[in-house]
């Protein structure tokens, strides 16, 4: 699974007190929701999307529990595969892991919960992760530094 994040230069959110204010914006800084997300169902407010409800009211409103893909779907009034994408985008931050859910026939299905059950917590693994990614670069841009004077120095020029 790939790691992907949008870093924004911003504030942080604190003076705010509304949960769906703050989540809103937070959501977009990171590249949850597409620019210019416009719900496609006939919910009226983004605060009503699909995408949204996942995260607010499942994934933070119950951090501690597991959450089946087909009773999300159920509860959200969607498909699987609509919640599928929008989980693979939380697991794409690092923010969810995956646990068996124990179902009322005995038998296990796969869910999703908050990584530990904190966001906080969850949030570690994200920010390690752009850590790794920010050393990457880096290397990578010492590296073309490097091949940019060794470029220069064949053709007699000094930089």
């Amino acid at each position: 699974m790939s790691f992907e994040l949008n870093v924004v230069s911003n504030t942080p959110l604190t003076p705010l007190s509304d949960i769906d204010e703050v989540a809103i914006l937070f959501l977009n800084q990171i590249g949850y929701f597409p620019k210019g997300y416009d719900p496609k169902t006939d919910v009226t407010d983004i605060r009503d999307s699909v995408p949204y409800r996942l995260v607010v009211e499942y994934f933070l409103g119950r951090m501690d529990k597991a959450w089946v893909v087909e009773d999300l779907a159920v509860a959200l009034e969607t498909t699987k595969a609509t919640v599928y994408r929008h989980i693979n985008k939380l697991k794409g931050f690092d923010l969810l892991e995956e646990i068996n859910v124990d179902q009322p026939d005995g038998s296990k299905k796969k869910g999703y919960r908050m990584r530990y059950g904190n966001l906080s917590k969850a949030w570690n693994f994200t920010e390690a992760h752009v850590q790794v990614a920010m050393e990457n670069y880096r290397k990578t841009i010492d590296h073309l530094q490097e091949l940019q004077i060794k470029k220069g120095d064949k053709h007699g020029k000094k930089r």
